[in-house]
Parts: structure tokens; sequence; C-alpha cells
């Protein structure tokens, strides 16, 4: 009788031990678990939500959105006629938005249209709205979690040492450095770096194929490639003493040979943060001199002016409100080349390193064009009427959030999607959306010629002849690998092919065929891999998803 209530009390210790240790790591539990706080999550999420499962968003990230809500105003969206389902209710909602008197506090709606936009900044006939501030997309992502009841948890960082527990290929749990553990059914990775994927094991790639890889020809190093305009076109000398090679380089110039065209690399094309600026007097403030500034540093760009160079100010695209999405433009500009090489595969603390050596960077280089004596008086001047917008990223300084992460790891999946397909010249027969932007790398180093000048490698801007089709099997992990993952941003793609594939629209596309894919391996009880792509693809066309477009 004593052993037995001995054994009691132990059993009850036990109990209360686990419980314990429950309720200290925070378990919980959905349908679907979604890690990411990027626009293809908060679109994946709602697609769950909607489809009548559990669903919970795991967002390292304060802010939802992504760079659809960081900066990324201007959208870069192709053919609009291949985006649809949920991805273009965002843009509708961006419309309705600007329909109220209240969105305009800057600027008369009147002033802001279509002419020299480039793409139409307000669909009237389509209800649709591709350019946009920040924060009004930020918001649209809040209403859609509000809306649709989606529980998100915020500034939670996935261990990636040994925070994925996996069993045959199946992901039970994932753990934060916080200590918070999530199970589900399936998991999305909806993260521009795709740590969950490489956590749990799965193949991926970092940097560029050789075009032999997969039998390409826009993949790899591709020197003398300058289709947007973003390289030297006269000759500019490097050298911090001009004509002597002895003195050293000029600061962000590379040393050593960039390699053979054609072959590939581990380096990846340039970040930056895309900028909303104000040039309204009420709503701007001035650039920043950021710590550590160093006008030596940004020597090169005076040799660029000095050689005759006017783009500055090309890529100052007007958004709502006396507002800009400012991206890079010409040979030396807010893309920090070479800074970025460490980033996919770093801690935490690396990229938080890289992140703010990024904003040094750039914040150094806007405080320079507006006061440095070497940029032309003219180029200054207007650059002083200039400033960050004060109503934007009011929490950070009024910098952007989210830095342009235009490519990380690149999974290896079920199928990988090159530029064949996307060029049009192998097809696709199992689609779950579509895409139709150029092959667009921005540059990935900035070297030294055998002529002895500077000059800029990566730069592709390859146009497809037609929108093309974007495989399942992209999404999808091998089955051998992981069972119930699926990664609609970090997709199985070439380099070159994910040039293209890497658009906002895009993502919000694939993060909502995802949702679809893992409701129909939950109601099935299958893996992700067997889900039958007819059944799939039937559902999402009753979903308005575009998959193919009749020529």
């Amino acid at each position: 009788m004593k052993r037995t209530i001995f054994t009691l009390i132990l059993s009850v210790g036990a109990v209360i031990a686990a419980y314990a240790i429950s309720l200290e790591k925070e378990v919980y539990q959905a349908d679907v678990v979604i890690y990411g706080g990027t626009s293809a999550a908060v679109i994946a999420a709602v697609e769950v939500s909607q489809s009548g499962k559990s669903v919970l968003v795991v967002s390292p990230d304060q802010h939802l959105g992504g760079l659809s809500s960081g900066g990324l105003g201007f959208t870069d969206t192709g053919n609009k006629a291949t985006i649809g389902g949920l991805a273009r209710d965002f843009y509708h909602r961006v419309y309705q938005h600007y329909q109220t008197t209240e969105a305009w506090p800057w600027q008369e709606r009147s002033e802001y249209g279509n002419k020299g936009q480039g793409t139409p900044a307000i669909d009237g006939e389509n209800r649709t709205m591709w350019i946009f501030e920040p924060h009004v997309a930020e918001e649209v992502f809040e209403d859609l979690v509000k809306e649709n009841n989606i529980k998100v948890f915020r500034d939670e960082w996935l261990d990636r040492e040994k925070g994925v527990k996996l069993k045959k290929g199946v992901i039970k749990s994932i753990t934060m450095l916080s200590g918070k553990v999530f199970e589900a059914e399936v998991f999305i990775d909806a993260t521009y770096e795709g740590d969950l994927m490489a956590s749990a094991g799965v193949s991926y790639h970092v940097g560029r194929e050789s075009n032999d890889t997969y039998g390409e020809i826009w993949n790899g190093i591709q020197k003398g490639a300058h289709h947007h305009g973003h390289y030297f076109k006269s000759p500019v000398d490097p050298y911090l003493g001009k004509g002597d090679a002895s003195s050293g380089l000029l600061p962000y110039i590379q040393k050593g040979y960039p390699g053979e065209n054609g072959n590939g690399d581990h380096k990846i094309q340039a970040y930056c943060f895309r900028l909303c600026m104000s040039n309204h007097p009420d709503n701007r403030v001035p650039f920043p001199k950021p710590k550590n500034y160093d006008p030596s540093n940004y020597a090169l760009l005076a040799r660029v002016f000095e050689s005759g160079w006017d783009e500055w100010f090309d890529k100052f695209d007007a958004i709502p409100n006396r507002k800009t999405d400012t991206n890079n433009h010409g040979p030396f500009s807010s893309d920090f080349i070479g800074g970025n090489y460490a980033y996919p595969e770093a801690s935490y603390e690396e990229r938080n390193q890289i992140i703010e050596a990024h904003k040094q960077y750039q914040q150094g280089l806007l405080y320079y064009v507006s006061h440095d004596p070497q940029v032309p008086l003219e180029v200054r001047e207007k650059m002083q009427s200039w400033g960050l917008a004060k109503d934007e990223f009011t929490d950070n300084g009024n910098w952007p959030h989210q830095l342009y992460i235009r490519e990380a790891r690149r999974m290896i999946g079920k199928e990988v999607m090159t530029e064949l397909e996307v060029m049009g010249e192998k097809p696709v027969l199992n689609s779950i959306g579509m895409g139709s932007y150029s092959i667009d790398s921005h540059n990935v180093q900035r070297y030294v010629t055998e002529e002895g000048h500077v000059q800029n490698e990566g730069d592709i801007g390859v146009h497809p002849h037609d929108p093309y089709s974007i495989s399942f099997g992209a999404i999808l992990p091998k089955k051998k690998e992981c069972e119930n993952l699926l990664v609609p941003v970090c997709v199985s793609a070439s380099h070159s092919a994910f040039g293209s594939v890497r658009m906002e629209p895009v993502f919000m596309i694939l993060g909502q065929s995802a949702a679809v894919t893992a409701v129909l391996a939950i109601d099935s009880n299958i893996p992700v891999q067997e889900v039958d792509y007819n059944t799939l693809s039937k559902r999402l066309v009753e979903k308005e998803a575009v998959l193919y477009l009749e020529k």
C-alpha cells in the first residue's frame, strides 16, 4: 500500500511537472501555422481562415506586409491580368481607401493620376490601385487580419538551431527563442529568408547557379549585360589617386577578378531600403546625418557626377500625397553592392549588423548628396527640397522597417522553375499562379575591368514574351525531406527565374495557393506533395485565381 501511494504521488508529481513545463513553453496549436509577416503570410492566413481552418501567424516582424508595407509602393505588377484572388482584393482595398477625401491630406486627388507613372496609378475601370503609401498598405493588411480573426504573434523568432521538431519528415512543432511552441498539421514558411525551410532540413541554394546547371542564358556571372542603365556609362577611375593603382581602391569596389561569364557563385543581388520621401514642406524630415558619417565613402559617386551623369532623380517614383517610392538608379546609388553576401545564412545578430550597415550606407548617401560640395549645386539644392516622409514609419525615425531582401535562400524543391519556363520555352502544366515581370536582378558586384575602369556586374532585365505560369512543385519541398511544409516566398527557382517570380503580387498569389494546398492536405490527411492537382486548380479557379491566360 505504501508503495502504491508513493507511486501515485510520483505520478501526480509528474503530471504537475509536465503541466508546469507546458505552461512555461506556452504551446499553441492550429491546423496551419505560418511563419513570417510578409504579404504572402497575411494572404495565406486569410485564405486558411476563410476555408474554415484554424491558423496562427508567427511573425519575427512587428509590422505586417513585408516590402508591400515597407516602402515598395510603386508595385512591380507586369501584366495585371495575371493577378487574381486575394492578391487582387488587396489592391482593390487600396483603391477603396483612396476614394475618400481623408486619404489626401497633402495633395489634391485630382493632382495625382496615371500620367508619367509607368503603371496605372488608379484603375477606375477595374477598381484597383497599384501605387500607394506604406502606411495604407499596412492598414489594409491589419484590416484583413482583424476581419478574419487571425491571431498574430509578433516579434517571435524561430530557434534556428534546435527549434524545429521533425519526425520521419513531418514537422511536429516549431519553437521560438522566446520559448513559445507552435504545433500544426501543416506549416508555411512565408519569410524572405527561408529560415523555417532551412531549419527543417529542406534543400536550398544561395547565390547564382551556372548557366550549365539548368541550361539557362541569364544565370551566373553576366559581365557586359547592362539592361537597366545601372552601370558606368563613361570610364571612371577606381583608384584613390587617379591613375595610381598603388594608391588602393575607392570604397565599395571589390578586389580581384569577378569571374567568368556564365559561371555560378555564392553572391547575391544587392539590397536597399525603398525610401518613402516627401517634398511637402509640412511633411518632410531632413535627411539625418548618420553616426560615423564619412564623405570619402562616396567619392566614387563624385566621380560619376564628374563624368557628366545626371540621372540622380530618375527613380523618385511618385506615390500619393507628394511622396515617393525611391529605388536604386544608376551606377552608384542606394543599392549597397556587396554588403549582403553573408545575410542569408547569417545569425540574427549578424543580420542586424548587416541591416544597420545598409542603413548607415544609405543615410550617408542621402546626406552626402544633400550637403557635399563635390555634388553638383543643382542636385544638392533639389535634394534639399526632399526629406523623409514625416507621417511614415513613425516608430522608426521615419525609416523603413523592412530591408529589401531581393533574394536570399531559394528552395530546391519538387520542381525548379527556370528561365526556360519564364521565357515560354518550356510549358508549365500544373500552374498555381502566374508571373509576368521581367527577369530582374540588381547588380551583384563592383569590380575593376581589364582596362582599369570601375564597372558593375549582375544587372539583368530580360522581358518574357508573354505571362507565364508557376508550377505547383515550386512551392513543394521534396517529399523525402518534408511532407507538411509549403514555401511560397523562397520558392524553388533558379537565380534568373526568381528574378521575375520575386514580385510582391506574385508572393501574395503563391501565399494563397499554398494555403489552399494546406487545407486540401489536411482534409485528406495526406502529405502536401500528394494533393491532387486537378482538385487544387479547380479550388483556385473558384477563388478567382488566374492560372493561365489565353494567347
